[in-house]
């Protein structure tokens, strides 16, 4: 498997699913232009060999398909997802085995942790170059512009490594950087992510906050560190985890940070608490242009990178981009853990249209009056992800809750808005939503589209349609008497029935 960058462009090349583009490009909007027309094609991923104004190659739309993010994690199906989850979500929430085959599986899991303890590298290949002081120029980095309101430069992909001053455990997280001048960038972290928690411990302390941005790693590391499960375990432990061995870190040149060895570039710097620049505005998930923000500056001093390398970013907006396949093959993760924190969960779905997280519908095994409502508020306080959800919709566990037709069918014809709908009002909300009156702060909505059972409801539900056994099963046999044989009732195509999906 690819343990990193070069290693999964490798994979996607031998796969048919890379092209490399020679022509002369700008990074000011035209490369993002490029991506976005390959994103809503689902088209393969993109190298571009020639960036005006610079001597590195830009790699980006590499994980711009679900399919693509599952071979980053080894895998063929997203269904094959699921089985990771199992794992994390046994590590979550251990329990007394029963069964030997239940201490057998968990014995199984632990001895996975043994293997994915991270390893050491001495002669990183992160490290061939090394560029400090005057010398530094983070102008020389193909950073790239996406949209012509965009207040400048921005790193997307990289990850940004801190550690707590206190505990000394490390923090991992996937975070916006602007360009601010030759040597300096901002960093946009929510004030609930582990770089924000440990600034301000920094800042408690009198300290600097040290900062490493590794860029250009293995795919799958990125999804370790954008996956936010509740586990007290390190992202480089949950990348070991997600790959099947520890991932090799290398000590960084003028900090006291790990990367991974295998980074095409490395970052290295310091955060003065206090020290802030105005960051944005930039398009953001939500579709819109974000607001401007102070947020902290980071003064680099050393910038370390391999021998040619490859620059891989990646740029956010309203779906389908690159976070918004991220986003699926997580819900495919956390589907066995969320289905361990609240137990009457049979399968939940994100859908990409609702920006991966701003609704979510879920189908449970119905057995109580009510237990719709107590489903989604549990799913709101099971994982801290799913604080910013705005709309939960529970359905029946026979409904394909990936099947938009079915869903609105179930809403339509099992919900009266005056009983089974219910909002939380003045709830933590998403400061990047503008549709809430007050920043950071919204409401909620959940969606009960259950089939009712008294005392939920006064009167008899209806008997659900269907066919006869008997009459089915005689039509199967003689369909081909029929002259039907030929037709393929497949899956069908949903344009024939008035929607517009392209």
């Amino acid at each position: 498997m690819a343990r990193d960058l070069r290693g999964f462009i490798k994979i996607l090349e031998e796969r048919g699913q890379l092209k490399r583009i020679s022509a002369l490009v700008d990074p000011d909007m035209e490369i993002a232009e490029i991506s976005n027309r390959m994103l809503q094609k689902g088209g393969p991923g993109l190298i571009f060999e020639n960036v005006k104004g610079a001597s590195f190659p830009v790699a980006v739309n590499l994980m711009g398909t679900v399919e693509r993010i599952c071979w980053a994690m080894n895998m063929e199906k997203p269904e094959e997802l699921e089985t990771l989850g199992k794992k994390l979500s046994m590590l979550q929430q251990p329990k007394p085995p029963k069964k030997i085959s239940q201490a057998i599986d968990f014995g199984k899991v632990l001895f996975d942790v043994v293997k994915a303890k991270p390893g050491r590298d001495f002669f990183p290949a992160c490290q061939q170059v090394v560029v400090e002081g005057n010398d530094l120029d983070l102008n020389k980095l193909p950073l790239i512009r996406p949209y012509p309101g965009d207040a400048g430069k921005i790193i997307t992909l990289g990850l940004v490594i801190t550690k707590d001053c206190e505990t000394g455990t490390p923090n991992v997280g996937v975070y916006r950087l602007q360009l601010q001048s030759n040597n300096t960038m901002t960093v946009h972290w929510l004030s609930v992510r582990g770089g924000a928690r440990h600034l301000r411990k920094a800042a408690e302390r009198g300290k600097k906050l040290e900062v490493a941005i590794a860029l250009g790693v293995d795919p799958l590391i990125i999804m370790a560190a954008a996956t936010p499960i509740p586990v007290d375990l390190s992202e480089w432990l949950f990348a070991g985890l997600y790959g099947g061995s520890g991932v090799q870190l290398a000590k960084c040149k003028t900090v006291d940070l790990e990367v991974p060895a295998d980074s095409e570039f490395v970052l290295e710097g310091t955060i003065t608490p206090g020290e802030v620049l105005p960051d944005g505005p930039f398009g953001d998930h939500m579709g819109y242009y974000g607001g401007v923000e102070d947020s902290p500056l980071v003064r680099f001093q050393c910038m370390t990178h391999r021998k040619d390398p490859i620059y891989l970013t990646t740029f956010s907006g309203r779906p389908p981009k690159e976070e918004a396949m991220m986003a699926i093959a997580l819900n495919r993760i956390y589907t066995p853990i969320l289905r361990q924190q609240v137990s009457e969960i049979v399968d939940f779905f994100l859908p990409m249209e609702a920006l991966s997280y701003k609704a979510a519908i879920i189908s449970i095994d119905k057995a109580y009056p009510g237990q719709a409502r107590r489903a989604a508020l549990a799913f709101w306080s099971a994982l801290p992800q799913f604080t910013y959800t705005k709309f939960v919709i529970v359905v029946d566990k026979d409904i394909n809750i990936r099947d938009p037709r079915q869903v609105v069918w179930a809403i339509s014809s099992k919900v009266d808005p005056s009983r089974d709908v219910f909002i939380l009002p003045n709830t933590p909300f998403d400061t990047l939503d503008f549709a809430s009156e007050k920043l950071g702060l919204g409401g909620r909505m959940g969606i009960d589209a259950t089939t009712k059972i008294p005392p939920e409801t006064e009167h008899e539900w209806g008997e659900p349609l269907e066919s006869d056994p008997d009459i089915a099963a005689m039509v199967e046999r003689r369909w081909q008497e029929y002259g039907l044989g030929d037709l393929k009732l497949g899956e069908v195509d949903p344009n024939l029935f008035g929607y517009d999906m392209r």
